[in-house]
């Protein structure tokens, strides 16, 4: 029924104009609709992202979005610290970290925080690839 239609990754945030500061200027997205004070949308590649206002943002505690880099986890990882993003670090079965890489064999992914505390990833390959794996 769902498979031949496109989706999207929606994030709830308290503060929509925060928000915006860090998805526009720190993750470089361009937002290609708004709804006023209440939500905004951006494209990903051929994705969408929705960033929309909720007195329910921060309470996910598992990944939102993920960001397929192809072989760009570690140059996307450097210049986003050095926007000021801080990484997290799991502790996983099966893994190590490089820095702030996590590597699981051939994959090699990245989680960090939005202003509310949305998780968010970037990991090597392509969203076509049949491996997806998030925390």
């Amino acid at each position: 029924m769902l498979k031949d239609s496109e989706v999207a990754a929606n994030l709830a945030v308290k503060d929509l104009a925060k928000a915006r500061k860090f998805y526009e200027e720190t993750l470089g997205l361009e937002p290609v609709a708004t709804e006023g004070e209440e939500a905004v949308t951006y494209r990903a590649g051929s994705s969408r992202v929705i960033v929309y206002h909720s007195t329910y943002a921060g309470t996910n505690r598992a990944t939102a979005a993920t960001w397929f880099v192809g072989d760009g986890v570690d140059d996307v990882v450097r210049t986003l610290r050095e926007r000021g993003v801080a990484f997290e670090h799991y502790d996983m079965p099966g893994g190590r970290l490089e820095g702030d890489v996590h590597v699981f064999g051939d994959m090699r992914t990245a989680w960090f925080k939005d202003p509310d505390g949305n998780i968010l990833a970037v990991m090597n390959g392509h969203l076509s690839d049949s491996r997806i794996g998030s925390h």
